[in-house]
Formats: structure tokens, sequence, C-alpha cells
């Protein structure tokens, strides 16, 4: 008995057949995933803006109560109504950030102050005289009085 050829030509058919049919297959099929996709993304973008218009309804139902108003009123602007006596406690200490600012200033001389003090030095040669690669360390301890 002769040995079949693995490869008949029949199966080459039926193999470039079904190449066919899964070229032909493979833009639609894509193009369903693509579209898939954007109607996910809408659908979470239709969630979103439903929940954000039901905020707004409810933001406007607060605003429609003269309760929620005149009680805005009070805290944010302090309102006072017919009648009543209001009172405002104001804070006697300074707060912590200004005192260190108003510190830290005190101790910092302005910038002309800092120049006028080295042309000073300079012109009487008590300067220091600053090179390239010195640190400060090496600055003071030149041996200069």
């Amino acid at each position: 008995m002769a040995k079949r050829p693995q490869l008949t030509g029949r199966a080459a058919i039926l193999a470039v057949v079904v190449c066919a049919i899964a070229m032909s297959l493979a833009y639609p099929v894509r193009e369903y995933v693509a579209q898939r996709r954007a109607i996910a993304e809408l659908e979470a973008e239709k969630a979103k803006e439903q929940e954000e218009q039901r905020v707004l309804a409810e933001r406007r139902r607060q605003l429609e109560d003269p309760n929620y108003i005149k009680r805005e009123a009070r805290r944010r602007l302090h309102y006072c109504g017919a009648g009543e006596k209001c009172y405002m406690v104001a804070d006697s200490k300074p707060k912590q950030t200004q005192a260190g600012a108003r510190q830290q200033a005190a101790i910092t001389p302005p910038w002309y102050q800092t120049l006028w003090e080295s042309v000073e030095a300079a012109d009487t040669g008590k300067g220091v005289k600053a090179s390239a690669g010195a640190t400060a360390e090496e600055k003071k301890d030149d041996g200069k009085p």
C-alpha cells in the first residue's frame, strides 16, 4: 500500500476556505467589540449624568426650603433676624503663622542693607575674598582677622 501524502488537495482547499471565512469575519467581529465598548462607555456616562442630575435636584429642593436658607444665612453670613441679638467673639490671640512670619522678617535684614554692608566691608578691607571652590568653613578659617 502506498503512503498517502499528509496534505491532500482536499485538505488544502479546506484550509484555504477556513482562512477565507476567518478573514471575512475578523473585521465585523472587531467592529462588534468596538461598538460594545462604546455602548458600555456611554452607559457609564449616562449613569454619571443621572447621578449628577439627582444631586442637583436634591440641592434645588434644599434651596427652596426657607428654613434651610435662614440657617445658611446665619452660618455663612452671620445674619441676624429682626429682633435678635447676635454676638461675635473675636479671637484675641494672633495666629501662629503670622507670629512666625514676623519673627522671620525681624531676623533677616533687607537686601539693600546686606548689600551696603558688603560694600563698606570691601572699602575698609575687612571683607573676605571668596574663591570659587571655597566653602563657608574655609572662608572663616583663611587666617584673616
